[in-house]
């Protein structure tokens, strides 16, 4: 069962609804790189679209009622979007799940070294990454300085034309006999992952010396450009990605390269179409979540208590308060489990199952389940379930395919999706097909992110 290509059916008005879009994310993932900007941008768009901070109505005890709408914020990490529908929050929910983490390259809390005249940070991978691909690229470094004067330092350092950029460096090819004998795991170590920051030392007169002359003028330029002392590293977070602005891929303009499609090429989409969600039958509900690289654990990962509680919350405005019509709400809740697949790469066909694969260009890709080694791990969606979507996409006239995570015992990964399941809800794993998915480069089609994003207002309108 072959899906077409969504391209050959676009009219032209289709085709610049679709490169509007597509800009729109584009932009928006280029200045948006890392999860606390994420969710700080999102809350802005949200504000700007009615939107109004569920803190603020509990303090001021509110009412909520069908058609209002309102976010909360979990540690600033993490996001909830809910527009409240017409029918009681009892009967379930429509929600979009996606996460808003990357994987990247974290500053480690006593970061600074000097060697041989060259500073670097030391730094600790996060997520599944071939530690290879990250030397040698261009980086740059976002994130927070916290002081202990409660005062936040924000940090974005690589992006702006004039900013100084940072890298990992390599063995020259000259000497790299014995490196080029290593596995690909091994080729480049955790520990060799240090980026270099500086290499000019501070002057001094002759009776004063300095053993490391260099970390002491990065030191005094982390004071004088960012007001910092070099233990206010200590309760950082600051971290490493790619630098410069997503682009469009190949002379026909379809694709986008990009750091972090994975999983925002599915978190904007869903985004949108919670924010352009008017007037729904069911409670429209979007969560953007942290840490689901490193397995959606912490305060602001989805296993954290924080969906469950904003809901309670909600409910109790929203005169439905009580232990038992929350369980209800949850379990007669569907979700869409908003995450990237594995698109179909014909450079490296051997891990694929072709008929069972998902390609770009193709349309928002539905994986029944996901896991590895016999499903393990995975969520899988009842054949109930995956006819009541297949008949919302096809109603909406969107394009769709189904796949898988690659060939059986080729690998797997894991969602969102079980956690959410546990409540008893319908749950399914549906996304954008990606290429080079987890390098700091990833390849996605705009006519799949489009797709996506009408796939998405399709479903937050099911009765």
């Amino acid at each position: 069962m072959e899906r077409p290509n969504a391209w050959k059916d676009y009219s032209p008005e289709k085709v610049d609804e679709l490169n509007e879009f597509a800009e729109n994310y584009r932009q928006f993932i280029s200045e948006n790189k890392i999860e606390r900007e994420i969710c700080a941008a999102s809350i802005e768009m949200a504000r700007e679209a009615g939107y109004r901070d569920l803190a603020e109505l509990v303090a001021a005890g509110e009412k909520l009622s069908a058609g209002d709408k309102v976010y909360a914020s979990n540690h600033g990490k993490a996001l909830l979007l809910v527009e409240l529908g017409k029918k009681p929050l009892a009967e379930g929910l429509n929600i979009l799940g996606a996460h808003i983490d990357s994987p990247r390259l974290d500053v480690k809390q006593n970061p600074l070294d000097e060697k041989n005249e060259i500073v670097t940070l030391d730094t600790h991978y996060y997520g599944g990454v071939k530690k290879y691909q990250w030397v040698t690229i261009p980086l740059a470094i976002h994130g927070v300085v916290c002081k202990k004067d409660g005062t936040t330092v924000p940090v974005t350092i690589g992006e702006a034309a004039d900013d100084p950029v940072f890298c990992v460096s390599d063995l020259l090819i000259h000497l790299s006999k014995e490196q080029l004998t290593k596995t690909a795991s091994d080729v480049i170590e955790g520990e060799l992952l240090d980026v270099i920051v500086g290499n000019r030392p501070v002057t001094f007169d002759d009776e004063k010396k300095d053993k490391t002359p260099v970390k002491s003028a990065i030191v005094d330029l982390l004071a004088s450009e960012l007001g910092i002392e070099e233990e206010d590293l200590l309760s950082a977070e600051l971290e490493v990605v790619p630098a410069g602005p997503a682009r469009d891929l190949g002379l026909d303009r379809s694709m986008i390269l990009g750091y972090g499609h994975d999983d925002s090429s599915c978190a904007y989409p869903s985004l949108v179409a919670q924010l352009e969600c008017e007037a729904p039958e069911k409670t429209a509900v979007t969560i953007l979540v942290d840490k689901e690289e490193i397995g959606s654990v912490g305060a602001t990962g989805m296993t954290s208590r924080f969906f469950e509680d904003v809901m309670a919350e909600i409910l109790a405005l929203a005169g439905e308060e009580g232990q038992l019509a929350l369980r209800r709400c949850l379990r007669n809740s569907r979700m869409l489990s908003s995450d990237v697949s594995a698109g179909f790469d014909p450079s490296y066909a051997s891990v694929f199952e072709p008929k069972n694969s998902c390609y770009l260009g193709h349309g928002l890709t539905f994986n029944k389940y996901t896991g590895s080694r016999g499903k393990s791990g995975s969520n899988d969606a009842d054949a109930e379930y995956v006819a009541e979507i297949r008949a919302c996409m096809d109603g909406a006239g969107v394009h769709f395919q189904t796949a898988e995570l690659g060939k059986v015992d080729a690998g797997g990964g894991g969602t969102i999706a079980y956690i959410l399941a546990e409540y008893g809800m319908n749950v399914i794993d549906c996304g954008v097909p990606v290429l080079s998915m987890h390098a700091p480069w990833e390849v996605i089609s705009k006519a799949d992110v489009y797709e996506a994003y009408r796939g998405y207002k399709a479903f937050l309108k099911l009765a």
